[in-house]
């Protein structure tokens, strides 16, 4: 939001950074939207996200204003920490430490986002949640790499984007 807004209000292309941000973050709509079908959270639950929503936003914003590189680097920690816990669910499922998910199928919209397959089951899903969660880590850390000022190496050239 902060890239977007800074681009309107300079009156210049952003040097294709907002595309790849905006993947990444429908992205992990997605993954909210994939595990809310299979549980869905109480009212407590969703008090906790709307009022940690809106301290960590704020924050946020402010710290990305100030330091957008430190920003991406604490995501990028943030999704190495969630890499180990979809690689420690991994090993849970495989050593029978949750039976209940043993023979629980993806859910359609998985199977449909993922490409997973019919057959797909809860392992297949946490495994390509766990890729995609390994493709964020590695994408802002390298956009914690560059300079504000630099291309997005991840987008399209700009003349593949006019084309669109």
């Amino acid at each position: 939001m902060h890239r977007h807004m800074k681009s309107l209000r300079l009156m210049r292309r952003d040097r294709g950074w907002v595309h790849t941000l905006l993947e990444e973050c429908e992205n992990e709509r997605m993954h909210l939207l994939t595990f809310l079908q299979l549980k869905q959270p109480t009212k407590l639950t969703r008090l906790f996200v709307l009022f940690g929503q809106g301290v960590f936003f704020n924050l946020y914003f402010a710290f990305y204003w100030a330091a957008p590189h430190y920003c991406h680097k604490f995501v990028g920690y943030l999704e190495e920490e969630a890499v180990r816990t979809y690689t420690h669910l991994l090993k849970d499922i495989d050593d029978d430490k949750l039976p209940q998910w043993k023979d629980l199928g993806a859910p359609p919209i998985a199977k449909s986002y993922w490409r997973l397959g019919d057959q797909a089951n809860i392992r297949d899903l946490v495994m390509a949640v766990r890729a995609d969660e390994a493709n964020h880590r590695d994408v802002n850390h390298l956009l914690a790499d560059l300079k504000e000022t630099d291309a997005n190496p991840l987008s399209p050239p700009p003349d593949e984007v006019a084309k669109q």
